[in-house]
């Protein structure tokens, strides 16, 4: 898959976590998956832990990290909450 397509599964919500990037539109954050990385939790531990994710989710949240920290232009979907 892509770089495009992955970084579709990235999504902005203003009413989830203060408008934090979120992945597919659900309750769990970017940032939570990088910490969950960045402590050690393999890519299979996580996935264990949320069984509505998938691997793509993952490798998702590392091509937005490498994007933000690269200073690349980064648009995340954002959905429309119905307000």
């Amino acid at each position: 898959m892509d770089e495009q397509k992955l970084l579709e599964r990235i999504t902005v919500n203003p009413k989830m976590f203060g408008g934090k990037p979120i992945i597919r539109g659900r309750r769990l954050a970017v940032e939570h998956v990088l910490g969950m990385l960045a402590a050690g939790d393999t890519p299979e531990t996580i996935l264990q832990g949320y069984p509505w994710l998938g691997k793509e989710d993952i490798q998702a949240c590392l091509v937005y990290a490498r994007r933000v920290v690269g200073h690349e232009r980064v648009e995340p979907l954002i959905l429309d909450t119905g307000t």
